[in-house]
């Protein structure tokens, strides 16, 4: 059985320390979750599992036969080659085949009638023949036309950034690993390509650790999750739903915790302040307990961990934005043909569609960023846009985050009608005063993201304009956001492939078909499925199917003198069971890198979860009968 074990792991970069001695294994089959906030040190950590970087203590233990594929979250290419030439850049001697057969091919194609490389394709497809490794070729072809790239023969260079994490994300899956590492996987898929993946991700035979924030897709795809926080790493058994409902309770273990230091440190207070002489050893132990409760509650206190975003907005008018007869093309490509809209107060849209349809086109043409080839645009004149680009914007890497904030506004006026400070600011959106004055270029990708998004926000919208806005923000800046969101007095318009996102957010989808063609519907986008798929199996078929004879009504049964008795004494085997799989687990917990002792273990704990599946399979069974 193969697996990776971490030991013991820290890493520290500058005065930052992102984890200490933390520590996990990887089995076979696992497919986990790590979330945390943006500057936890997520990326980090699969580097560090990846072999890419190194941790400043600890060590990882595998296999020598164990190998790893990792999809970085921004992958460098070389720029010459052709699509399948770097799916197939690798150093296993099928990809090195296919690499040379592929390059083989493609030279045929331009010179079809030299016999040189006639001879040398039939050779390569004799060796390709002997390692059986056909297969290898058309997965690629698959994998590749499943995320939408279809030019095989297209350079990389030519690429665009989302084209690009695409084929990467092709030449990890090809490699088929015992443990594929993914760095935000589903950026710049669309709906169709995340769906894909989440399918078949849900049916890989070996290990998986990625790191998203799309939380349909942790969902269903994840069997285990790990949370960074503080330093530390947390392991929760289960999908993404599982882990919220173990995460609430560790947040109410903390938050009773706190509660109970809190009214000792109110006794320990008063004790203090009655003047009680710190002469006996007695009372100075008193004293620095008094001490170190104080500490633990300025660093613990209940919801520091929450990012809030409660700034007001600019009065809105009637009027917002509209578009009328609108044509917008580039080249042969339409954009907008003939185009209706009309943005009223308070209406809350998404924006969905194929890559390359012109959904950011059409947020650059609401936010009069590119013009109409043809017709009218109209924007009210109280309108204040807000717009979080995709790309972003040029931050002045040699700033200091509060200045940053500081250049948007000195102080903001929050929703409930008080007057904070930018650090104030700053300190809401989990950036501690001990950072303010952190140079924004040691600053994370995902930190970065979030300081843009605190600066738009700052300048007090009434209009917000977003382009992927979940690209890059951990799960838990989502989740503020969305509730920011709902708060939002103005007019929220977005482009997202994140299904979540746009459950919680939108009320209206306008779905870009492509050539210019635009579609409206009145909903989030659950509904939009479900009214597709009603529509869908709406359709006539061919043919009728043969009119079947009802089936006659099951007689119910009854429970045998055996099945009683088993009914009576199964609450008691399951519970057994899962107390025998969580001494296995604990046993798993502190074997380190004991692989012997960790296979033996392993082996039990899958043998038990089978066991377990049975029970409760049994238990369902048995339920019936006896209500019947």
């Amino acid at each position: 059985m193969k697996m990776l074990t971490v030991e013991n792991i820290t890493k520290i970069y500058g005065e930052k320390q992102l984890f200490q001695e933390i520590s996990f294994t990887i089995a076979e089959k696992e497919r986990i979750g790590l979330i945390g906030i943006n500057g936890t040190g997520k990326s980090s950590l699969l580097k560090i599992v990846a072999g890419i970087d190194q941790p400043d203590a600890g060590m990882i233990n595998a296999g020598k036969d164990y190998s790893i594929a990792y999809l970085q979250q921004h992958p460098e290419f070389d720029a010459d080659r052709t699509v399948l030439e770097q799916v197939f850049h690798g150093d296993a001697p099928i990809l090195q085949l296919m690499r040379e057969y592929e390059s083989t091919l493609f030279k045929l194609t331009n010179a079809p009638h030299e016999t040189k490389i006639q001879d040398k394709l039939f050779k390569l497809q004799k060796q390709i023949d002997a390692l059986n490794a056909w297969d290898a070729s058309t997965n690629a072809k698959t994998i590749l036309t499943k995320l939408g790239i279809e030019d095989f023969g297209q350079r990389v260079g030519a690429l665009s950034g989302g084209q690009k994490k695409r084929v990467a994300l092709a030449q990890v899956l090809i490699a088929e690993p015992d443990l594929l590492i993914l760095d935000e996987p589903t950026n710049h898929l669309d709906f169709d390509s995340v769906k894909w993946l989440e399918d078949y991700l849900s049916r890989y035979k070996s290990s998986i650790l990625l790191v998203t924030h799309d939380r349909y897709f942790l969902d269903r795809v994840t069997n285990r999750m790990f949370e960074l926080d503080g330093g530390h790493l947390y392991s929760y058994k289960g999908n993404y739903a599982a882990f919220l409902e173990a995460k609430a309770t560790r947040e109410e273990t903390k938050a009773a915790t706190i509660e109970k230091q809190k009214n000792l440190f109110r006794r320990e207070l008063e004790w203090i302040r009655r003047g009680a002489k710190a002469r006996s050893t007695k009372q100075k132990a008193r004293i620095q307990r008094f001490e170190q409760l104080d500490g633990k509650l300025s660093s613990g206190r209940p919801g520091e961990d929450k990012l809030e975003i409660s700034l007001s907005g600019s009065r809105l008018g009637k009027q917002v934005f509209e578009l009328k007869d609108a044509t917008k093309r580039y080249g042969a490509k339409t954009i907008l043909h003939h185009f209706d809209l009309l943005i009223k107060p308070g209406d809350r849209i998404g924006i969905i569609g194929k890559n390359g349809t012109g959904k950011s086109t059409l947020l650059n043409i609401l936010a009069k960023r590119i013009p109409l080839d043809e017709g009218e645009y109209i924007m009210g004149q109280t309108v204040k846009i807000a717009y979080y680009t995709q790309e972003g914007e040029d931050l002045d890497e040699n700033k200091r985050m509060i200045e940053y904030i500081k250049d948007t506004a000195q102080m903001v006026e929050t929703s409930d009608g008080k007057t904070i400070s930018a650090a104030q600011m700053l300190e809401r959106f989990l950036f501690p005063p001990n950072t303010h004055g952190t140079l924004i270029r040691k600053l994370s990708g995902g930190e970065k993201r979030r300081l843009y998004l605190l600066k738009i926000l700052m300048t007090a919208p009434n209009v917000l304009l977003l382009d992927e806005p979940t690209n890059d923000l951990d799960t838990q800046t989502l989740t503020v956001l969305e509730d920011y969101l709902e708060e939002f007095a103005g007019v929220v318009i977005t482009v997202s492939h994140d299904r979540y996102f746009l459950d919680k957010v939108a009320e209206q989808l306008l779905i870009l078909k492509g050539d210019g063609r635009i579609e409206s519907f009145y909903g989030n986008y659950r509904d939009y499925l479900e009214t597709e798929s009603a529509s869908e199996a709406s359709k006539p078929v061919a043919t009728a199917a043969p009119a079947t004879k009802a089936p006659e009504k099951e007689k119910k049964k009854k429970m045998t003198f055996k099945e009683k008795k088993e009914w009576e004494e199964i609450d008691e085997v399951i519970a057994k069971t899962e107390e025998q799989l969580e001494q296995v687990s604990a046993a798993m917990a502190v074997s380190g890198s004991d692989f012997t002792t960790l296979q033996d273990l392993m082996k039990q704990e899958a043998e038990l979860n089978e066991k377990l599946e049975q029970l409760i399979e049994r238990w369902s069974y048995l339920a019936e009968l006896a209500e019947s």
